[in-house]
């Protein structure tokens, strides 16, 4: 459950440390903090962590079921913050988004990760070799974490943004083939990054403001900064959900023209399928009769009976075909 442990006091960190409780009292005692990670805790395994660092309840199922907005939210002396990092399979297309729960207390930091992301291990190394964070304490690392994931939306802001552009390329450039599927596939990961970004600029908000006690005027430019890259990650991912519309659209009324062209070929081809079949059907008609066996039929003994029905054949024929290429049906 507890995938890490670690001290930090007097500008330096202290890696595996064995004991929660040891290590949270000499915190509590040197004026440091304590930062616990752990990775898709159960309830069970969490209980004893949440009783010992009287973790709110509610926050503790959110951290322990995941699938929550990003937000930030006060219990009394306890700071509980959620992010979603995010990153981008770029041969199949699809957003990641992993989950990562922040408890933040005077003298502690306890972190809950559901999926893949790199953020918590990124920020405790920075920890290790960078002392100024030190100076923040618990609150700097709200902020490492935050930037990190950030700076993931932007990365993939940027690998979405190539993906639209060899979409767009494909619809408007002539390309052959079926692109519905592709530009909705698209659309949809666009939607479910949106989820993971948008509520994310009213928690920063409220940090860069100094609702939250904890957070200093020092500390409160680091968070704007944060919240200037997340309102431009924001604002791009709508602006591709609208151009993804457009393009979807452009699409679908290419492949209308096209099956009505389609449509109207086929058209054309009955009219000429008809127009001879209506052709053919003339000596067809006047060799059925004349094929009867009856012995009184008239011109049967006439001299130049067969050539003038052969004679009327053709004329007809003519005709027909004279009448169906004035009609444009030939």
């Amino acid at each position: 459950m507890i995938v890490d442990c670690a001290l930090y006091i007097e500008g330096r960190g202290r890696l595996g440390v064995t004991s929660v409780a040891q290590a949270l009292a000499e915190a509590q005692s040197s004026g440091g903090f304590v930062w616990i990670g752990l990775f898709e805790p159960s309830a069970a395994e969490f209980a004893d962590l949440a009783q010992s660092f009287a973790l709110p309840p509610l926050a503790v199922d959110d951290a322990i079921q995941a699938h929550q907005r990003p937000k930030l939210e006060r219990y009394g002396d306890v700071t509980f913050a959620v992010v979603k990092p995010v990153r981008y399979v770029d041969h199949e297309e699809v957003v990641e988004i992993s989950e990562l729960a922040i408890f933040l207390g005077e003298h502690f930091v306890i972190t809950v990760r559901h999926g893949v992301s790199d953020v918590p291990a990124v920020v405790r190394k920075e920890y290790l070799t960078n002392s100024k964070l030190l100076a923040h304490g618990p609150a700097g690392v709200l902020y490492r974490a935050l930037d990190h994931a950030v700076d993931s939306y932007l990365e993939v802001v940027e690998a979405i943004g190539v993906d639209i552009d060899e979409i767009e390329e494909q619809v408007f450039g002539g390309e052959s083939g079926e692109h519905a599927e592709r530009i909705y596939k698209l659309k949809r990961e666009v939607l479910e990054f949106r989820r993971a970004v948008a509520p994310l600029t009213m928690p920063l908000q409220r940090l860069v403001a100094g609702e939250v006690e904890w957070v200093g005027a020092s500390a409160q430019q680091y968070f704007r900064d944060v919240h200037d890259h997340v309102l431009k990650a924001s604002d791009a991912i709508e602006g591709y959900d609208n151009l993804l519309t457009n393009v979807l659209q452009a699409e679908l009324a290419q492949i209308t023209v096209e099956q009505s062209r389609q449509s109207v070929r086929q058209n054309e081809d009955m009219r000429k399928i008809s127009a001879w079949a209506a052709i053919a059907l003339v000596p067809t008609a006047i060799a059925g009769i004349y094929g009867m066996n009856f012995d009184n039929m008239p011109e049967l003994q006439w001299r130049y009976g067969y050539f003038a029905v052969l004679g009327l054949i053709a004329s007809i024929c003519v005709g027909l075909h004279w009448l169906f290429r004035r009609n444009d049906w030939l």
